[in-house]
């Protein structure tokens, strides 16, 4: 989550009202925003956003633009409208505006169905909910229903592979949640809800904090990622029935703080990204218990200081992954080896932005999408086929207060 901390500790807090340090650091950014989307200039700040080096050219011509879907804060100052469907050119990577999908609150977190017609929002609030919208292709987009999600402050959402069920993570109540998916694309009432009452929650956490809740590649198991308990939890899920039954869980070391997990293409590894200590974990998946086994907690490459890692993007090769640095602008490379079981850091860059909150790759791995949340833009960098290089694409997008893009 993005919290403030409490004065003289590295430890975050909760600030009043409960929805975490998204909304704080969101409403932080309010004045970057205006002058991002205003054109006006201000003295380079030393600590903020480093120049890039130039644009490297694209590798191959593809054809028509491609929808880019950006997700924002609605609630906080400076804020956006609802869910920007902007455009991207899978050649050169630039980003055209579109429409604006308003009526949607604080849709933090987005997700596609698997059939393409649909996708899905978290509404970060108090009392959280998730919405869905029927997606068109040239527009214009509609929403078809909204549920209650069972807690509060939704920060996570995915599909299940059987396109039956979305799983959600209600960040401020410590819970997971499942709905069922009907044949038009809505959701149904709510069929499960689980809150993580075991660990105890880690240091300086006051609960349990969902952050993520998606399938593993086996499609039998659904992982969970809970920041307060620094634990990743193990369901499975009945699919007639759309209930949880907790399988395995293992917890990380006091503090990690687990934000986001992403999986190697084999499926026998996943990389954890860990909020609080400015590490990325390595673990072992096995897909017959479900169990994942860390490794030792490794560098991000951003030195000392808070950098609050985000979450890991890997190529469809598997060869390399990319990590994003919150606190500081940065974006990590990794060499993927040892077939997923090892990664060997490689460099660091500027992300172009303030706060990289969100990263995605297009679905053919050649571009890379970076939602900046303090600078109010996004940013898109080439990925180099020969030794996963990143290069920046040109032109930032203004989108305020970017906390996720989603190529389609």
């Amino acid at each position: 989550m993005d919290r403030p901390t409490t004065p003289g500790t590295d430890t975050p807090r909760e600030p009043e009202g409960g929805l975490g340090r998204r909304r704080f650091l969101g409403a932080l950014s309010a004045v970057g925003t205006l002058a991002t989307l205003s054109g006006a200039s201000a003295e380079p700040d030393p600590s903020g956003p480093q120049p890039r080096p130039r644009p490297a050219p694209p590798r191959r011509a593809k054809s028509g633009p491609r929808p880019l879907l950006i997700g924002t804060y609605t609630s906080v100052e400076g804020g956006g409208k609802g869910i920007s469907v902007a455009s991207y050119d899978p050649t050169d990577g630039r980003i055209t505006a579109g429409q604006t999908l308003t009526g949607v609150d604080d849709p933090s977190y987005l997700a596609v169905h698997p059939d393409g017609r649909t996708y899905y929002a978290v509404n970060e609030r108090e009392q959280g909910g998730l919405t869905a919208i029927r997606f068109r292709e040239g527009g214009p987009h509609e929403v078809i229903g909204r549920r209650e999600s069972g807690g509060a402050a939704p920060c996570h959402l995915s599909v299940h592979p059987s396109g039956k069920w979305l799983l959600s993570a209600n960040y401020g109540s410590g819970s997971v949640a499942v709905h069922p998916i009907d044949s038009s694309g809505a959701l149904g009432e709510r069929t499960a809800l689980v809150t993580h009452d075991d660990p105890a929650p880690g240091p300086g956490q006051e609960g349990p904090h969902a952050h993520q809740f998606v399938t593993a590649p086996d499609g039998d198991h659904l992982l969970a990622v809970d920041l307060g308990t620094d634990t990743v939890y193990t369901y499975r899920l009945d699919l007639p029935a759309g209930s949880l039954t907790r399988v395995a869980q293992v917890t990380l070391q006091p503090g990690a703080g687990p934000r986001h997990l992403t999986f190697h293409p084999s499926g026998r590894y996943a990389y954890v990204a860990c909020e609080l200590d400015n590490t990325a974990v390595v673990c072992a998946y096995d897909p017959s218990s479900g169990r994942l086994a860390p490794g030792e907690p490794q560098e991000t490459g951003t030195g000392s200081g808070t950098s609050y890692p985000a979450q890991f993007a890997v190529t469809p090769d598997g060869t390399y992954a990319y990590l994003a640095n919150r606190g500081h602008n940065s974006l990590t490379r990794y060499a993927i080896e040892s077939d997923g079981a090892r990664l060997r850091l490689l460099d660091t860059v500027p992300v172009g932005g303030d706060f990289p909150r969100h990263i995605a790759l297009s679905p053919d791995g050649t571009l890379l999408f970076a939602a900046n949340q303090r600078s109010s833009s996004v940013t898109g960098f080439h990925i180099d086929p020969t030794d996963g290089r990143l290069h920046p694409t040109g032109e930032d997008h203004p989108s305020p207060v970017a906390v996720c893009a989603l190529p389609l």
